[in-house]
């Protein structure tokens, strides 16, 4: 698993849209709808780190994941489970979407 900060993740995201003939990344947000439904990234899709397990077969193990949460511990500890599942090409957002609100959006709300 690789961990970017929420700068080197937006000239990431940026950089994969350069490149139209591959799969964007898949922007996995695992925490609860009371905090998604206050600020979320553009494309993100919201499954609760409890949902995990039940939906993991449902996603390709070799797509670029980005891993998202509010300070980037518990997309930490769903990248270490992917991993155990064979997920090869993970990224957690170091920081968590705080840190994206506070450095790259900060029209963004926070909580």
């Amino acid at each position: 698993m690789r961990e970017l900060s929420a700068q080197h993740l937006k000239e990431h995201l940026e950089t994969c849209q350069l490149k139209p003939d591959e799969l964007p990344p898949l922007l996995l947000d695992v925490r609860q709808p009371w905090e998604y439904d206050i600020c979320k990234l553009d494309n993100s899709i919201l499954v609760p780190m409890s949902q995990i397990p039940a939906k993991v077969e449902s996603y390709d193990m070799k797509r670029e994941t980005v891993l998202i949460c509010h300070h980037g511990i518990r997309s930490r500890n769903v990248g270490h489970y992917l991993e155990q599942a064979g997920f090869s090409n993970i990224i957690n957002l170091s920081g968590g979407i705080d840190q994206w609100a506070r450095t790259v959006d900060q029209k963004m709300a926070t909580y």
